[in-house]
C-alpha cells in the first residue's frame, strides 16, 4: 500500500497547519478568494442537474445523489491547487495549535482571513459568473435555485442545521484528510470524491457551498429570505456546527489518536520505502532479519516472506518493495520536511535558551 499510514498523514497535517500560518496575510487573503468560485462550480454543476422537475417530483432522492455525483469537483480542483478552504482549514490549524507549533492568535487570523475571503470569491461568482453572466437565465434553473435555498435554510430549524453542519465538515475534512495519505493524484482524486458525494447526497450543510446556494437564490429575488435572514439562520449555524465537526471529530480526534504521547513522528517521502507498505492497524516490529542469497544476488532468499518490517536504513541491504515510482524525495516532500515544519514551540524555546 504506497500511502502515508494515519499517524503519519496527522503529523503531516499539522506540519500543513504550521506552514499556512507563516502564510503572508495577503496571499492568505487572495489563495481565499480563489477558492470561493473553485467551489462555486461544483455548486453550479449541481444546481443545473437539480433542475430536472420529473425527477424532484418522483424521484428526489435519486436527483440528490446523481447530482451529489458532481459536487466534488470543486473540491478536487482546491485541493490539488494548494487553495484555502476555511472549512480544511478548521482541521489544519486545530491539529497545529494541539501539536503546540501555533498560537491561538495564528488559528483566528487563518479562520477570520480564510473565512471573509471565500465569502468574497464565492459573491463574486455568484453575481459575476452566474448572475450577470445568464448561465442560470432559464425559468427551471431559477425555480430550482430557489427551491433548494428554501429545503436549505426555512424549511429545517436552527438547530438542525447546526447539526447537520457538523456532519457536513466531519465529511469533508475526512476527505481531505486522506486524500494528504495518498502519494499521487488519481487516488487523491478518489479519496476527496466519495466522502464528499456522501454529504452532499445526505443534504448535509456547509457554510462555504451555501455561500453559493442562498446568495444565489437572493439574487433571483427569493420573497421569503434576505441578508439578515440569511446570516442569523444559515452563516452562523452552519459555521459552528463545520468548527465542531472539522475541528473535533476530525482534527482534534486524529490529533489525540495518532500524536499524543507518541513522539516524533517519523514521515518516509521517498517512493518505494517499505514504511509505506507496513500494515497500520496496530503496532509492528522494525527489526527485519535479513540471510544473503548467493543464488539471486538480491540480499533476499527466493521465496523469503516480507512480513512488513523495515531494514536498518544505514545498512545497504535493499528493503524497498516494488512500487511505480522513484526513488527522489517528491517536492511535497521537500516542502513539508520536518527541518521546516517539524519543530514545536516548547522544543523552539529550550533551543533559544
Amino acid at each position: 500500500m504506497d500511502a502515508f499510514t494515519p499517524q503519519q498523514t496527522t503529523e503531516l497535517v499539522s506540519r500543513i497547519g504550521c506552514k499556512k500560518a507563516g502564510m503572508r496575510l495577503d496571499k492568505l487573503f487572495f489563495n481565499s478568494c480563489i477558492t470561493g468560485p473553485l467551489l462555486g462550480f461544483g455548486c453550479a454543476v449541481m444546481t443545473s442537474t437539480e433542475a430536472a422537475e420529473w425527477y424532484q417530483e418522483n424521484a428526489p432522492g435519486l436527483i440528490r445523489t446523481i447530482s451529489a455525483m458532481f459536487f466534488p469537483i470543486g473540491l478536487v480542483m482546491i485541493v490539488l491547487s494548494g487553495s484555502d478552504l476555511f472549512t480544511s482549514n478548521i482541521m489544519f490549524m486545530m491539529v497545529a495549535l494541539l501539536d503546540r507549533r501555533i498560537s491561538i492568535l495564528d488559528l483566528l487570523k487563518n479562520w477570520i482571513i480564510s473565512y471573509l475571503g471565500n465569502l468574497a470569491g464565492m459573491l463574486f461568482f455568484v453575481a459575476i459568473v452566474t448572475g450577470y453572466g445568464g448561465v442560470f437565465e432559464m425559468a427551471a434553473y431559477r425555480t430550482a435555485t430557489i427551491n433548494f435555498a428554501t429545503m436549505k435554510m426555512l424549511t429545517p430549524q436552527w438547530h438542525q442545521i447546526m447539526l447537520r453542519a457538523i456532519g457536513a465538515n466531519w465529511l469533508v475534512c475526512f476527505a481531505v484528510f486522506i486524500s494528504i495519505s495518498s502519494r499521487e493524484i488519481v487516488s487523491k482524486i478518489a479519496a476527496i470524491w466519495f466522502p464528499t458525494l456522501t454529504f452532499v447526497a445526505l443534504g448535509l450543510d456547509h457554510v462555504i457551498a451555501n455561500m453559493y446556494f442562498i446568495p444565489s437564490a437572493i439574487f433571483y429575488g427569493h420573497p421569503d429570505i434576505g441578508v439578515g435572514l440569511y446570516i442569523w439562520k444559515s452563516l452562523i449555524p452552519t459555521t459552528i456546527g463545520n468548527i465542531i465537526g472539522g475541528g473535533f471529530f476530525v482534527g482534534s480526534a486524529y490529533w489525540y489518536l495518532y500524536l499524543t504521547g507518541e513522539g516524533a513522528v517519523d514521515v518516509d517521502f521517498n517512493l518505494g520505502s517499505l514504511d509505506t507498505a507496513m500494515e497500520v492497524g496496530g503496532p509492528m516490529s522494525r527489526e527485519k532479519y535479513h540471510k544473503r542469497s548467493l543464488m539471486n544476488g538480491s540480499g533476499r532468499n527466493e521465496g523469503e516472506v516480507i512480513i512488513g518490517e523495515d531494514g536498518n536504513p544505514s545498512s545497504k541491504e535493499m528493503t524497498d518493495l516494488p512500487h511505480s515510482g522513484s526513488h527522489m524525495m517528491s517536492s511535497i516532500g521537500k516542502e513539508l520536511s520536518a527541518e521546516k515544519f517539524g519543530a514545536r514551540k516548547d522544543s523552539q524555546e529550550k533551543a533559544q535558551v
